[in-house]
């Protein structure tokens, strides 16, 4: 259409070029005054240099409305990629308005930092902790998570997502709680009120020094909207008022903020005027240092900046000791009750409303996910561990995504990024400490938990994602939104490529919602509002699928292939598959259009397979449901599968492409263009490489496996039972490595600083996707039933049994776990996917 566009602008340039008789008409005259008196030719002459100089300047003009009117029909193409799809978003439907928002309005939602608190709007107020942690007799400041600060464990010991968390974190010192809770009371604003205590505990292994016997907390409060705020009149006595800060916005009226401990005997202050406040415990530090100089004080200056939008308040007192911090909305309200809204809200009260939010989550978390009393305790605790931190790492973010756009499409050298439209994401996180964004490939995996426990807080997860479509139904497969989120990435991470895809896990979860609505697992409202959204989101999903099915389809029919690969670097011995998930797992050795990649032909049946059953579900038009049928019926084809991907001599599938075995990293001085030389590992190519199936074994191999799609009578599914028990391939005693001790790749370095990431770690979502067609298969009558039921129980006691022992050794689920000695590795509290492991501690596993 852009085409047509730029087409339909220059034939209009040229027509009214043409069509002007300034222009036309001096040949007109000539030929005429060929045949008339030469008494003219001097008059002619001074008309011709007046017409010549006239033509001139409108064919100058002609042309600058040419550029113009080209011009803005190009931006178009190059913006084109950040144009939403026009279709009725899902975050309009009703079920996601009303009670719905306002209940989620505050949260938890900012999991990069220790302790947060936001509301799900942009230009939220905030709120958060800092406090001062003691190591080798140095004080370090505590607010971002990070690894750095060597915490020996934190995280939410149990969360429910909506008004409820309590969470541990143990310093090297001291260990702090924080217990937060919402409420709704008459008189409130919008979103109700909020409370959190803290409570800080001296480890009895401590020395008796006076630097250990103090405790320097920070609890602030900032407007990101930059209003000001109103400092308490009586601040520095919390004895007298309790109110440490007030304002007013337009969201939830007049606030409070009130402190109420029985400890802390003083409090101090400073306060700023700034646009952001990801740097914010760089001031709180500088002000204490300026202070320390100066005084010999470790305390804020009970000083502020005029008009401040952040107030940081220092709680320092003996410990134990506990503090209970109370936000109240709506306070100008002539029946606004503060005085009884805040008593509820602290002291006993509070203890009891704690204990009854606590008791209801064991409850739910019960009847949620049924564990086995063969399991243990242990397990137990890890589980509501696993998914009070999924919970919990539920973050709200806002603001615009850095967007490449095709280096055809850029006139000037260097500009090849556009933003995306400002945006909002509800999602959960990976890793506070690492990952503390949206990832599109790890939020299915995430749902696959989350709608267990709260359909509705699915819903609108997934919804906001898909929300995120644009108009060529391409979706950012990460996302960096606000100055918070963009603090933590390295800047050559922070572009997204609208090339690129990610595996749509999403349909992961979706595929198990139809399943349930047709099974009548659901209440009847509950289904209702399910099919609603279904029906909505068909028009994104559909938009979805077709980006993948056009932008990574491979040359035969029923063939894809990963987009993205680096096709002409020097440096990497595998070119990287980032859009697949699957990182430096390696593929073929020379990235082309010939490539096939088995994967992502499972994640298209997958998806095809999950369109036509919401067609059937929503009782759509037939045409629409046999499109998705012959796609889903040709892509689980299994001749047609065996021909292209299977390797019979083993009974694996594989990946096909330009590939030769023959690339190693070598050591060569490489010409820099200055004076210094450097000394670079340098990709060589020893063979040339031709088409042929990639000979390594890993996960990829078992996708046809994972999604069922080997006939459960079939020998293949006996060669597949093989590979995974295989100790000399796949299987350990901690789970099954992601790849074979037999590949030429396996643990090998990708550059010189790319560790192996998927060349042999034990990863736990595709352990999950395998442990559970393991357990599919051993349901399946046929010749391997008891053969995969005896691989299915070994494997799943060994995945729990390693995850849940690293998890009492170190305090942590981690992102990735040791092939041979089952440590946990990566990003440690990786509460994302890693969190599965309470699905198979379940055996709740996902509908194919």
């Amino acid at each position: 259409m852009a085409g047509t566009s730029r087409g339909s602008t220059r034939s209009r340039a040229s027509k009214s070029s043409t069509e002007n008789p300034q222009i036309r008409n001096p040949n007109q005259i000539l030929r005429k005054d060929k045949t008339r008196n030469n008494s003219l030719i001097h008059i002619f002459s001074v008309n011709l240099k007046f017409l010549i100089g006239f033509g001139i300047i409108a064919f100058a003009i002609a042309l600058f409305f040419i550029y113009t009117l080209i011009n803005p029909m190009e931006k178009p193409q190059k913006s084109r990629v950040i144009t939403p799809l026009p279709a009725p978003k899902l975050m309009d439907l009703p079920m996601f308005q009303g009670e719905h928002r306002e209940s989620l309005y505050w949260g938890t939602y900012r999991p990069q930092v220790y302790f947060g608190v936001r509301a799900r709007t942009p230009q939220s107020l905030v709120a958060g902790l800092m406090w001062l942690g003691v190591k080798n007799e140095r004080y370090f400041m505590r607010h971002v998570c990070q690894d750095s600060d060597e915490l020996k464990q934190y995280g939410w010991t149990s969360h429910n997502g909506r008004d409820y968390g309590h969470q541990v974190l143990s310093e090297q010192t001291m260990t702090l709680t924080t217990s937060f809770l919402k409420s709704k009371d008459h008189g409130s604003g919008y979103g109700g009120d909020w409370a959190v205590r803290i409570g800080v505990q001296s480890d009895e292994s401590v020395p008796d020094e006076e630097m250990l016997k103090t405790a320097h907390l920070f609890f602030y409060v900032a407007d990101e909207g930059g209003k000001s705020l109103t400092l308490g009149s009586r601040v520095l006595d919390i004895h007298g008022d309790s109110i440490l800060a007030s304002g007013s916005r337009s969201d939830i009226g007049d606030w409070q903020l009130h402190l109420f401990s029985e400890d802390v005997s003083g409090v101090h202050y400073s306060g700023f005027k700034r646009p952001h406040i990801h740097n914010l415990s760089d001031l709180v530090q500088a002000n204490l240092a300026v202070q320390a100089r100066q005084f010999g004080h470790l305390q804020l200056s009970d000083s502020s900046d005029d008009s401040p939008n952040i107030l940081v308040f220092q709680i320092s007192a003996r410990i134990p000791f506990k503090a209970d911090i109370v936000f109240l909305s709506g306070t100008s309200t002539r029946d606004s009750r503060v005085e009884e809204r805040a008593s509820r809200l602290t002291g006993t009260s509070l203890t009891s409303l704690f204990s009854e939010k606590q008791k209801e989550f064991d409850n739910k978390f019960k009847k949620s996910f049924i564990l086995s009393d063969e399991l243990g305790l242990e397990p137990v605790a890890v589980g509501k561990a696993a998914l009070g931190n999924m919970l919990g790492g539920i973050g709200y973010f806002f603001g615009q995504s850095k967007i490449s756009l095709p280096s055809t499409s850029t006139p000037n050298a260097g500009d090849n990024s556009v933003l995306y439209w400002p945006a909002e994401l509800y999602t959960a996180v990976p890793s506070r400490p690492f990952f503390p964004r949206g990832f599109l490939w790890d939020e299915g995996f995430h749902q696959l938990l989350i709608w267990r426990w709260d359909v509705y807080i699915s819903l609108d997860i997934i919804g906001h994602w898909l929300d995120l479509m644009n108009i060529d139904g391409w979706i950012p497969r990460e996302l960096i939104l606000g100055a918070e989120a963009l603090s933590k990435v390295p800047e050559e991470f922070v572009l997204q490529h609208p090339t690129n895809g990610n595996p749509p896990t999403l349909f992961l979860a979706l595929r198990d919602l139809i399943s349930k609505l047709k099974k009548e697992k659901f209440a009847a409202t509950e289904a209702r509002d399910i099919s609603v959204f279904l029906d909505r989101a068909f028009v994104r999903l559909e938009a979805w699928f077709k980006w993948f099915n056009t932008t990574q389809a491979g040359k035969e029919m029923g063939s894809y292939y990963w987009h993205g690969r680096d096709t002409a670097t020097t440096r990497e011995l595998n070119p990287k598959t980032l859009s697949s998930g699957l990182d430096d797992y390696p593929r073929a050795s020379h990235p082309s259009e010939d490539e096939r990649h088995v994967d992502l032909r499972c994640w298209m049946h997958l998806a095809a397979d999950s369109m036509h059953s919401i067609a059937e579900l929503l009782k759509m038009d037939k045409d629409i449901k046999k499109e998705y049928s012959s796609t889903a019926k040709l892509l689980s084809d299994f001749e047609l599968l065996n021909k292209m991907h299977l390797d019979t001599a083993n009974g694996a599938y594989c990946d096909y492409g330009n590939h030769t075995e023959k690339v190693q990293l070598t050591w060569k001085i490489v010409e820099t263009g200055s004076n210094y030389p450097r000394r670079e590992l340098v990709r060589e190519v020893l063979e040339k490489p031709v088409l042929q199936l990639v000979p390594h074994l890993g996960y990829v191999s078992l996708f046809p496996f994972i999604l069922r799609l080997i006939p459960p009578d079939s020998q293949i599914l006996e060669s597949q039972l093989d590979l995974i028990s295989n100790k000399s391939i796949l299987w350990t005693d901690f789970g099954l490595r992601s790849l074979s001790k037999t590949s030429s790749m396996y643990m090998k370095r990708n550059t010189e600083h790319d560790a192996p990431y998927w060349r042999g770690p034990i990863w736990i979502p595709l352990n999950y996707l395998i442990v559970s067609s393991l357990h599919h298969y051993s349901q399946e009558p046929g010749p391997y039933r008891e053969r995969a039921k005896t691989v299915y129980n070994e494997l799943r006691s060994n995945l729990i049994r390693n995850i849940v022992g690293n998890y009492k050794r170190t305090g942590y689920l981690w992102e990735q776990y040791d092939q041979k000695k089952g440590k946990g590795k990566g990003a440690r509290l990786f509460t994302g996917w890693t969190a599965t492991v309470l699905l198979i501690m379940a055996e709740a596993y996902h509908e194919v």
